[in-house]
């Protein structure tokens, strides 16, 4: 029988998820300015969404997470070879950013996040993950990817031997 390895959510920030991706959020460190006669505060340019290869074009979704009880078995990852892919929460929960390095996957190598309901993930391309885990109840979740040519979702099956630590809310 494989041993058990827990593995802690540390906090979501812009430096912490930079090999994997883009941290969406709105805060004093992204670039942001006023318009619309200084009513609305602009962040500008907080994700690059990648979604060219094999006549890509982006694509808009809602996705609907159930939480899944806890502790969290990691029992697979996917990766998207030919684009991005964004998660942004639409709701006041927060969820769980389960990664690893694009290339050869190796399980040593995840690292779990604990994203805040503001705060959303763009996945580089070939940048391997978990779909999202809700946490709190039912959440919805503004996803923008990639439709067009060629199979863009890689999925591998683990033996959910990596487990989520229990997470408090």
């Amino acid at each position: 029988m494989t041993a058990i390895k827990q593995v802690l959510p540390k906090p979501l920030t812009a430096e912490s998820f930079l090999a994997f991706g883009d941290v969406i959020e709105a805060t004093d460190k992204t670039n942001n300015f006023a318009i619309n006669d200084g009513f609305t505060t602009r962040y500008h340019d907080l994700a690059k969404i990648d979604v060219n290869d094999n006549n890509g074009h982006t694509l808009v979704n809602i996705f609907r997470s159930t939480p899944l009880t806890q502790p969290i078995a990691i029992k697979m990852m996917e990766r998207h070879p030919h684009g991005s892919q964004a998660f942004i929460p639409m709701g006041e929960n927060p969820y769980l950013v389960v990664v690893a390095p694009a290339g050869e996957f190796d399980i040593n190598k995840v690292e779990v996040f604990i994203a805040q309901s503001n705060q959303g993930v763009n996945y580089h391309k070939g940048t391997w993950h978990h779909f999202c885990l809700a946490l709190g109840g039912q959440s919805d979740f503004l996803v923008i990817d990639r439709g067009g040519e060629g199979d863009n979702c890689d999925v591998l099956e683990l033996d959910g031997s990596m487990v989520i630590a229990q997470t408090e809310l």
